[in-house]
């Protein structure tokens, strides 16, 4: 998650998607005799796993290397995260992260004394994504103005959000919203993006803040209606969806990314391999054609130690947010 530019701007790299598969690139050598296990923090079917089984058919390609993705969810994506952290530097074990995974949930969590920021190294970022604001399509709001005004004009807290987790993007993303709106509203928490949506489309709460891949299906077949995105610009899965400043809430931007993580003490030839093979993964157009169809941007062509200085710096950041909004695990 970023910092924001000026007092008045939020900005939350949050994110999510992930994946099981294998494929082979002729003339790549696998670098073990072992499937390489990919570790999506999440239940199937959200953003961030939805994302992540895309990435790894083209990774083990890349790799020459079977790459099986295991959904570990729990804890907003902490019990996943930290088993990763766990696992030994050998190349074996990847995470599949969403910003908050990384660097918001370690600051949430009591006495495990985890500091993921640290305790896992950075392979790659693979994406970066913006959220789409998203209702029940029985809510009496098609625009951001009427949606605030029905909020506030109902008793404080009856409106709710839904979220995969405390600590979970689009629970920060609802929060860093509702600071920004000055509303009240009711969080609701589940186990993963994907009941938490659903639970939007059966009527049973109001909104989510959803990462695009899992909105975007039941947005087209109108199941769920867009309300605003929150990046600097409209997706072009959804152009006639307005991004919050557009829609009359300026000066708020909320962002996230999904990245690749291995356990720290990785031996650099490893993490090199891992993080070449990464890129060309990302740059290829079959993965980019995807971002596109799911409303997410390819990830800045940068260096991996920028990469990793920008995870230190958010990691800093909602370490001080926490403790400013009193976030904690339920």
């Amino acid at each position: 998650m970023q910092s924001p530019s000026t007092a008045a701007t939020r900005r939350a790299a949050l994110l999510a998607g992930a994946a099981v598969l294998a494929g082979r690139r002729a003339g790549a050598q696998p670098a073990t005799g072992r499937p390489l296990t990919m570790v999506v923090p999440y239940a199937a079917g959200g953003g961030t796993d939805i994302t992540g089984r895309e990435f790894a058919q083209l990774l083990a390609g890349e790799l020459g290397q079977t790459v099986v993705v295991d959904n570990r969810g729990g804890a907003a994506g902490h019990v996943g995260s930290v088993g990763v952290a766990r696992s030994r530097p050998d190349g074996a074990t990847l995470l599949f992260a969403v910003s908050t995974n990384i660097v918001v949930n370690p600051h949430m969590q009591r006495g495990d004394r985890v500091n993921l920021a640290t305790a896992l190294a950075p392979v790659a970022q693979v994406s970066a994504y913006q959220y789409v604001l998203v209702v029940n399509p029985e809510v009496p709001a098609r625009t951001l103005p009427e949606l605030i005004a029905h909020v506030r004009g109902r008793p404080r807290g009856e409106v709710a959000y839904s979220s995969g987790g405390v600590g979970n993007a689009n629970h920060l993303a609802g929060v860093l919203f509702a600071e920004a709106a000055g509303l009240h509203m009711e969080h609701i928490p589940y186990r993963g993006t994907a009941p938490a949506l659903l639970d939007v489309v059966a009527g049973r709460v109001a909104m989510n803040f959803s990462s695009p891949p899992p909105a975007i299906p039941q947005i087209k077949d109108g199941k769920l209606r867009a309300i605003a995105v929150t990046g600097e610009k409209r997706i072009a899965a959804l152009p006639d969806v307005p991004t919050l400043a557009e829609a009359g809430l300026p000066g708020v931007v909320i962002t996230g990314w999904h990245g690749v993580f291995a356990p720290a003490g990785l031996p650099a030839d490893v993490q090199e391999r891992l993080a070449s093979a990464s890129r060309r993964a990302t740059e290829a157009p079959r993965f980019r054609e995807r971002l596109e169809h799911d409303g997410l941007e390819p990830p800045p062509a940068r260096p991996l130690a920028e990469f990793a200085a920008m995870v230190r710096e958010e990691s800093a950041f909602w370490e001080r947010k926490v403790r400013e909004l009193d976030l904690k695990m339920e």
